[in-house]
C-alpha cells in the first residue's frame, strides 16, 4: 500500500469525523482533560492551547558529561502514553537510567518550536554541554543525534515505536552517553514490522496533529521536570 499525504489527510479527515460522531473520544494515551464531553463539530484545534506561561526558558549546557533530552510539546500533558501504551514517564525515567548507568548526566527540555523528532534531536543536541541530545515525539519515536550533524543526519534513529519497549529506550540512554565518553557504540537491535505504519497510521496521524498543534515557538525550548 502507497502511502503519500494525500491518504495520510484523507485517513486523519475519516477518523476526526469518526470521533465527531462518537463524542470526541480520544484515542490511548491521549489525555482526556477537556476531552470526551463534547463534540468536535465547530472546533478548530483537537486540544486547547496549553499555557506554558513563567515557564523557564532551557539555557546553553556548559557540563562534558551532560545529555539533552528534548521530548515533544504534547510530551506528558496532552499526550500521557507512546503510540503502543507505554507511560511517558516510564520512558523518560528509563531514558534517564541508561544515560547514568553509564555515569553521564541528562536533563529534560520541552522543545516548542518543532515537532519534527529529527529537528528536535539536533536542538537538544545543540543545548546539550556533551553536543549529543535525544529527541523523543509524544508518540514514542526517538532519534539519538550530535550538534555538528545535518538534520537528517543522525547518530541513531528508533523510527517504529509501537514496536519498542522500556528495554529499548534504557538502552537509548545508555548509548547517547557511550557517544558522549567516545567508546565505541553498538548500534541498538529493533524489532522490524512492515506491516507497522499500516496498523498505527490514523493513531499516528492523530497524535502528531496532537503534538504539532502545541508548539509554540516564541518559547523555543523550555525546563521541563513533569506534567504541569
Amino acid at each position: 500500500m502507497e502511502v503519500n499525504e494525500q491518504l495520510i489527510q484523507a485517513i486523519t479527515k475519516a477518523v476526526v469525523e469518526q470521533l465527531q460522531r462518537n463524542g470526541g473520544k480520544s484515542p490511548a494515551g491521549v489525555s482526556s482533560a477537556n476531552a470526551g464531553t463534547q463534540s468536535l463539530a465547530g472546533k478548530t484545534r483537537m486540544r486547547p492551547k496549553h499555557s506554558y506561561e513563567g515557564a523557564e526558558r532551557a539555557r546553553q549546557g556548559t557540563d562534558p558529561k551532560e545529555v539533552v533530552i528534548g521530548v515533544g510539546a504534547a510530551f506528558q500533558t496532552e499526550i500521557t502514553k507512546t503510540i503502543c501504551g507505554i507511560p511517558l514517564d516510564e520512558v523518560i525515567r528509563n531514558v534517564k537510567a541508561g544515560i547514568e548507568e553509564e555515569g553521564m548526566v541528562s536533563r529534560v527540555v520541552k522543545v516548542l518550536d518543532t515537532s519534527d523528532v529529527g529537528f528536535m534531536a539536533l536542538a537538544a543536541a545543540k543545548l546539550s554541554g556533551s553536543g549529543i541530545g535525544i529527541g523523543i515525539q509524544s508518540k514514542g519515536t526517538t532519534v539519538i543525534h550530535q550538534k555538528d550533524l545535518y538534520p537528517l543526519t543522525n547518530l541513531e534513529l528508533f523510527p517504529q515505536a509501537p514496536l519498542m519497549d522500556l528495554t529499548t529506550y534504557r538502552k537509548i540512554g545508555r548509548n547517547a552517553a557511550k557517544y558522549v565518553k567516545g567508546e565505541k557504540v553498538t548500534p541498538i537491535e529493533c524489532t522490524n514490522d512492515p506491516m507497522v505504519r499500516a496498523k498505527f497510521q490514523v493513531k499516528a496521524a492523530l497524535m502528531h496533529i496532537i503534538e504539532t498543534e502545541q508548539l509554540d515557538p516564541e518559547k523555543g525550548m523550555i525546563v521541563w521536570e513533569g506534567t504541569r
